[in-house]
């Protein structure tokens, strides 16, 4: 068992809403990767993959096993959704993740601008999702035989 520790960083900025301090967080395409920590160690921490995120001006992080590897992170399929503004189920030829296939989404701006790109290595991509419902159907099948 692998021992996982969290990572902290500083809370956002309170905004002032109603009357009520209400905690947020605001990223641009200037942010850097002390701005994009929380949403990556989130991601991370909820799938358990390893994570990248960078903005559309800076290099940002790579995350694995609980851990943020690098703080100047870049890679060719970050660096292509943010010029196509489009998601990326894609298996690099090159970078870190090289043979792996991975899925790369846009963050946009309010105005629908790409500001941003989150990164997962994709492991649906190498599951056979049809046979694997297939055998759950038959076990399921099986299980509700056996109370007969």
């Amino acid at each position: 068992m692998v021992s996982v520790k969290p990572c902290f960083v500083s809370c956002p900025v309170p905004v002032i809403y109603g009357g009520e301090k209400i905690p947020s967080l605001t990223i641009s395409e200037d942010s850097g990767p002390e701005d994009l920590e929380t949403i990556a160690v989130a991601v991370h921490s909820i799938i358990g993959l390893p994570t990248t995120i960078r903005s559309l001006n800076r290099k940002g992080l790579r995350l694995e096993k609980g851990q943020i590897l690098d703080r100047d992170y870049t890679g060719p399929v970050l660096e292509e959704v943010l010029k196509t503004n489009k998601v990326a189920h894609v298996v690099p030829t090159e970078g870190v993740y090289r043979g792996r296939h991975v899925v790369v989404a846009p963050i946009h701006s309010k105005d629908g601008k790409v500001i941003a790109a989150l990164g997962v290595v994709d492991i649906l991509a190498i599951i056979d999702l049809p046979s694997v419902f297939q055998e759950y159907t038959s076990v399921l099948q099986e299980v509700e035989d056996a109370k007969k």
